[in-house]
């Protein structure tokens, strides 16, 4: 049965989300910016939505959209803009190419196996949490993560381990820009940061999708770089009685990975 994603987390998407405002996107990055709405809208978007969200005035918007539906990155029906039959390749050559993916799949089906619950493959992509890879269990889960999903780079277990790992002054920047003027709240989170980097691991429960409980566990490359986190997603009721088992699990396989990573 697998994940069962959020409708409400799949089709709504706020400008704050984008990692930084219009004014401080370079016009050259101004038509990556736009396919990256459309990408993450979760569904079919229009011309009023994008400018909504971008804020770039409507023929502005048409001068990034042309070349993009030229190249395949984009299609367009009916006034309603989605990825096109170029981002297939795209994906293609990411799974086939992709050293962490190739590495952390056979872990992640293990950790599955062995605890019964799905498993993710989680990145920090322009101040959002990416999921790469899903390994999905047998039991429903109402999650808003999925493969190819990505969900704002500041609650959960995933964000968490995420940020915990960041260098500073990009940490920083992410807290700066997901908690404007709000010193003490960014203060707080500094601090639950600073403890998840001593134990090793981010755990929460409710604080992107009510219901369920989170670990994760940060991945290291050959030079000791956080290149992603696992995530192990559970049912909190399901977890309760075993989370001191789903940590370890979960934190072992990390440690496995990224193992394998530092060998090349």
């Amino acid at each position: 049965m697998g994940i069962v994603a959020d409708d409400k987390f799949m089709n709504e998407i706020n400008s704050s989300d984008l990692e930084s405002p219009l004014s401080a996107t370079p016009t050259s990055e101004r038509s990556l910016m736009v396919l990256s709405v459309i990408a993450r809208h979760g569904k079919p978007i229009t011309v009023k939505q994008l400018k909504d969200v971008t804020k770039l005035p409507q023929s502005t918007l048409y001068r990034h959209l042309l070349p993009l539906k030229k190249w395949g990155l984009i299609q367009e029906q009916d006034n309603l803009y989605a990825p096109g039959p170029f981002s297939v390749q795209l994906a293609w050559g990411f799974d086939h190419t992709s050293y962490l993916v190739a590495h952390a799949r056979p872990e992640m089906e293990k950790l599955m196996m062995q605890c019964g619950e799905s498993v993710g493959l989680m990145v920090a992509v322009n101040n959002q949490v990416m999921c790469l890879d899903m390994v999905e269990s047998q039991h429903s889960l109402r999650c808003s993560f999925s493969k190819g999903r990505s969900q704002p780079l500041l609650r959960g277990a995933s964000a968490k381990a995420l940020l915990a790992h960041l260098s500073t002054p990009m940490a920083d920047k992410v807290i700066a820009a997901s908690l404007p003027g709000q010193a003490k709240e960014q203060h707080l989170l500094r601090d639950e940061l600073s403890k998840i980097r001593a134990q090793g691991y981010a755990v929460s429960e409710g604080e992107v999708d009510m219901g369920v409980w989170g670990i994760s566990a940060p991945i290291f490359s050959k030079s000791d770089h956080m290149v992603g986190v696992i995530t192990l997603m559970s049912p909190a009721i399901r977890a309760e009685d075993r989370q001191q088992e789903l940590i370890g699990l979960t934190v072992k396989t990390a440690l496995v990975i990224s193992e394998c990573l530092k060998l090349y």
